[in-house]
C-alpha cells in the first residue's frame, strides 16, 4: 500500500507569482490547460496500489480548493483530502505534524512532492529503484543534472556512483559541490518520521531555552533539506534516483509559460486528445496548443507554439498568440497580438493592440540549463520578463504593453513599457 503527499504551501508575501495568485491559490493556476496540481495527481494515479493522496498546506479551505478536490476524486477514482497546517511548518514539519494521518492504514512507503515543480514524475521508476535497494534505507530522492553555475541555486547531492547512496547534501551551497540537484520529489518509508522526531525533540529543547533566555518564541519549522538530509547523508539511509526527463521549478509566472511548453510536449505521449490540430474552419495551429472546448476562436486567428487557451475565451479575427497562457473569460479582439504573456481572467485586449513580454527560457545550447530564478528588479529597473495582465484588465485598442505587470481591475489608456502598473 502506498500514499502520496503533496506540499501545496500557502499564501506568501512578495511572491513572484503575483498578481496571478490573488485570484486562485498558486497550485490551482492552470498550466497546459489544467491546474498545476492535476499533473501531480495524474502521475500518482498511474502508480499501482496508490490508496490515498493527501494535500498539506496552510491555505484557508476555500471554494476553489474544495471544488478541485471533489472533481479530482471523481475523475481519478482515488481518495484526496486536504490537511491544513496551523502555520507554515516547513517541508518536514508539515508531514511530521500529520504523521498519524499519513501512517493510518499502514502504508509501506509514501511519495512526497512539492507542488511548484513540473516534471514527468517518474514515480514508478522511483518505486522500482527503492525496492532494488532493500529495506534498510529511509528514502529515495529524485535528482537531475544542472550546470555548475545554476547548481548553486538548488540542493546539491554528492552520490556514490556505484550504489547511488547520498554521501553528502548541501542546500544552496556558496561554492560548487555537485551538479546533481534535488528535484523536490521523494519516496520515503515510515522510518523517516523517527529521524524527523529526533530533530523535533532537539528543536523543542532549543525553543524552550530561547524562550527562557530571550523571551523570544522560535517557529516550529523543520526543513527536510537542511535539517534531515544533511544529517542522513553518508549513513546509507538515503539514495538518489537520477532522471533524464524534463524537470523545472514553477516559482514565477515566467516559469509557468516554460512549464506549459514542457507539459504540452508531453501530451503527445500522455494526452494527445488535449492538443489542438489543424482542421477546416478552425484557427491555424503551429506547434503544441491546448484549446478548451468552450473557447470561441475565429478561424483566421493563428495560435502557437506553446499556447494554452482557457475556458470561455473569445478570440477575434486575425489575432496572433504565441508562447502565452490565456486564462478563462478573456477576450482578444480583432488583429491584436499576444506574445510571451499571461492574460488574466476576464481581461480584454483591444483591436490592433500588442501585449508582449521577454521570454525567460533556459539557455537552449546547454542541455543541463535550468530556468533562472528571476529577480523582479535589476540595476534599478524592472527585469525584462513576460508581461502579466491580472484579472479584469482592459487594454485599449492600438497600444503596446511590453515587459510589464498590470495588477487586477485596471483600465489602461496608453502604452506602457517595463513598468508595474498598480
Amino acid at each position: 500500500m502506498l500514499k502520496a503527499i503533496i506540499l501545496i504551501g500557502g499564501p506568501q508575501k512578495g511572491t513572484r507569482f503575483r498578481p496571478l495568485s490573488f485570484e486562485v491559490p498558486k497550485p490551482l493556476f492552470p498550466v497546459a490547460g489544467v491546474p498545476m496540481l492535476q499533473h501531480h495527481i495524474e502521475a500518482c494515479g498511474q502508480v499501482p496500489d496508490m490508496k490515498e493522496i493527501i494535500l498539506i498546506g496552510f491555505y484557508q479551505p476555500n471554494d476553489e480548493l474544495n471544488r478541485f478536490i471533489s472533481c479530482a476524486q471523481q475523475e481519478f477514482k482515488i481518495p484526496i483530502r486536504y490537511l491544513q497546517e496551523f502555520a507554515a511548518l516547513g517541508t518536514g514539519g508539515g508531514i511530521y505534524h500529520f504523521r498519524d494521518q499519513i501512517l493510518s492504514g499502514g502504508p509501506a512507503a509514501f511519495f512526497l512532492m512539492n507542488a511548484d515543480v513540473c516534471s514527468e514524475f517518474p514515480l514508478r521508476e522511483m518505486l522500482r529503484f527503492h525496492r532494488q535497494h532493500g529495506e534498510d534505507h529511509c528514502g529515495v530522492l529524485l535528482g537531475t543534472t544542472a550546470n555548475r553555475t545554476q547548481s548553486l541555486n538548488y540542493g546539491c547531492i554528492v552520490e556514490n556512483h556505484e550504489t547511488n547512496e547520498v554521501l553528502h547534501f548541501v542546500e544552496k551551497p556558496s561554492t560548487f559541490v555537485s551538479d546533481i540537484i534535488n528535484c523536490g520529489i521523494y519516496l520515503f518509508t515510515p522510518d523517516i518520521f523517527g529521524q524527523i522526531g529526533m530533530v523535533f525533540q532537539r528543536n523543542q529543547q532549543e525553543r524552550i531555552q530561547e524562550e527562557l533566555t530571550n523571551g523570544k518564541q522560535m517557529p516550529e519549522v523543520i526543513r527536510l533539506e537542511q535539517d534531515i538530509f544533511t544529517t542522513l547523508a553518508g549513513q546509507k539511509k538515503l539514495f538518489v534516483y537520477k532522471t533524464q526527463h524534463f524537470w523545472s521549478q514553477i516559482k514565477s509566472a515566467g516559469s509557468a509559460i516554460y512549464a506549459s511548453r514542457l507539459y504540452l510536449k508531453q501530451y503527445h505521449q500522455t494526452h494527445p486528445e488535449r492538443l489542438a490540430t489543424n482542421q477546416d474552419k478552425t484557427p491555424k495551429i503551429i506547434g503544441d496548443v491546448y484549446i478548451h472546448p468552450t473557447a470561441n476562436i475565429d478561424p483566421s486567428a493563428v495560435l502557437g507554439p506553446n499556447v494554452s487557451i482557457g475556458k470561455g475565451v473569445t478570440i477575434g479575427g486575425g489575432v496572433r498568440v504565441r508562447e502565452s497562457i490565456i486564462l478563462h473569460g478573456a477576450v482578444l479582439q480583432d488583429h491584436c497580438c499576444v506574445l510571451n504573456s499571461i492574460v488574466g481572467w476576464d481581461s480584454t485586449v483591444g483591436k490592433w493592440a500588442r501585449v508582449e513580454g521577454t521570454p525567460s527560457d533556459p539557455n537552449p545550447n546547454d542541455p543541463y540549463a535550468k530556468i533562472d530564478s528571476e529577480t523582479l528588479f535589476r540595476d534599478g529597473g524592472l527585469t525584462p520578463s513576460i508581461t502579466i495582465l491580472g484579472c479584469n484588465v482592459n487594454i485599449p485598442s492600438e497600444v503596446i504593453i511590453r515587459n510589464s505587470i498590470v495588477l487586477p481591475h485596471k483600465d489602461l489608456n496608453r502604452s506602457f513599457k517595463n513598468q508595474i502598473i498598480l
